[in-house]
């Protein structure tokens, strides 16, 4: 089967939602660090080219990076699949509801496809799931999930909010640290729960160095496709049909090597190849971001 093969899965289903989602996506982390004008054109160039999984939240920026959010799809928002996320320190039931209006003014929309806890701290789950279905219920969001969650938050929040209704677990995840192999993604799978992970190229400077073990790898991969490097780690984390990637980039020169991935299918050869350089390491705590 070919890298261009038209039977190549460019969706996943977005757990419980039933809804395709594109396999990779559009993070916004840091965002406001950069060039807004050049952020805002290269999420649109992005909806383009069909990565229409857009994630942001209301941490990112204070806020900003929900208004960058709201120029890029404005006129455009019944494409997109919209995901933003509340801070822990939000997540009681009424700061939870609360933020995800000041989330939806900022987003300058009536509702959010995808709402998610950002991270656990000290707030019971159960005021924050109560709050999720409470505005799942009035429409202003289509589903909830969590963000950072290891499989004993995610066994909490199942227990309280009952089988099938936690759409996504979204989580750090590339070749370098595939930790959530372990338990998480098996989790996942076993439950119908979408695994969505961020920062596919590693953070700031983690990305594989050409002449690496790794980075060697990845361009032995690439060469057999005419692919990028990037391509092939994309390809990676989105293999399976429980994965999704959302990559962050400012540049739409860069989004349109993203949407490149989603046609390039990845051989059992491919796999190895990738996690003979990458090897899995022993299970340990799940970095947060």
């Amino acid at each position: 089967m070919s890298a261009t093969d038209p039977r190549s899965a460019h969706t996943r289903i977005f757990g419980r939602t039933h809804l395709a989602v594109p396999t990779i996506g559009q993070g916004t982390w840091q965002m406001d660090k950069d060039d807004r004008a050049s952020c805002v054109a290269a999420l649109r160039a992005g909806l383009d080219l069909g990565l229409t999984h857009v994630d942001t939240a209301e941490i990112y920026g204070n806020g900003r990076v929900e208004e960058l959010v709201a120029d890029a799809i404005d006129g455009r928002r019944d494409e997109v699949f919209l995901v933003s996320k509340v801070k822990p320190t939000n997540a009681g039931r009424f700061g939870t509801m609360e933020a995800c209006e000041r989330s939806l003014k900022r987003l300058r929309t009536d509702r959010l496809d995808c709402y998610l806890l950002h991270w656990r701290e000290s707030v019971p789950l159960t005021e924050t799931i109560e709050a999720f279905e409470a505005l799942e219920k009035s429409g202003k969001i289509r589903s909830w999930g969590v963000s950072n969650f290891d499989v004993v938050d995610l066994e909490e929040a199942q227990s309280i909010a009952g089988p099938g209704r936690i759409a996504c677990n979204q989580v750090y995840y590339h070749p370098g640290d595939r930790s959530i192999e372990h338990a998480v993604l098996p989790w996942c799978e076993r439950n119908g729960v979408a695994l969505v992970g961020f920062s596919p190229f590693a953070s700031t400077g983690g990305f594989p160095k050409a002449e690496s073990v790794g980075g060697k790898a990845l361009a032995a991969v690439a060469a057999r496709y005419g692919a990028s490097a990037r391509q092939v780690v994309l390809a990676y984390v989105s293999r399976k049909p429980s994965l999704l990637a959302i990559p962050k980039t400012s540049r739409a020169e860069h989004v349109r090597d993203n949407a490149g991935a989603m046609s390039l299918l990845l051989d059992a050869d491919d796999l190895a190849a990738i996690e003979r350089a990458f090897p899995l390491g022993a299970p340990g705590a799940l970095p947060t971001g």
